[in-house]
């Protein structure tokens, strides 16, 4: 039951960060991607990259294109650990596995809204990493690895939660 139990949970694990991945960069607009971190006190200059427009975003926008961006995402993640969890004879639980989808998207919402002084920032800043968080040279980003970071610790709760109800076909 063990061994069935850890590999259960490895494999969701790996389909969910493979749907993550999916779901972060390929699924996102570019708009959902320039815009889930406006707010009115630093609003967001968008230009569209087609028609070469440019408009103002805040608050409202912000949090409209970090819920959509969130919905495509956990969309994406639900397709990949659905089909791959159906294909190596997985049966999750319904309850659990939504369970696990929600902690994702939700938890994915409140570090990408990014606002000055969000989640991420006021948590980097008091564990001592703000400097990091701000980091922008020598090819990295310290704001992305924080971020991603969050989203695979929490990847981890969900596949957890998922994992705790499954059954082999």
């Amino acid at each position: 039951m063990l061994h069935r139990n850890a590999a259960v949970f490895a494999a969701v694990l790996g389909l969910g960060r493979a749907g993550s991945k999916i779901g972060d960069f390929w699924s996102q607009s570019d708009w959902c991607a320039q815009v889930k971190g406006a707010s009115d006190t630093a609003p967001v200059i968008y230009e569209n990259p087609v028609t070469k427009t440019k408009s103002t975003h805040g608050t409202v926008d912000g949090r409209r294109a970090c819920i959509h961006h969130c919905l495509t995402y956990t969309a994406t993640q639900a397709a990949f650990v659905g089909v791959g969890s159906r294909a190596l004879g997985i049966r999750l639980h319904p309850g659990a596995a939504v369970t696990a989808l929600a902690v994702s998207g939700i938890t994915h919402y409140i570090a990408d809204r990014r606002v000055p002084g969000g989640v991420l920032e006021t948590l980097a800043t008091k564990t001592g990493k703000g400097s990091f968080y701000k980091l922008a040279a020598h090819g990295l980003n310290g704001a992305f690895h924080l971020d991603s970071s969050w989203h695979h610790g929490w990847e981890t709760v969900a596949a957890l939660i998922a994992a705790t109800k499954a059954t082999a076909r």
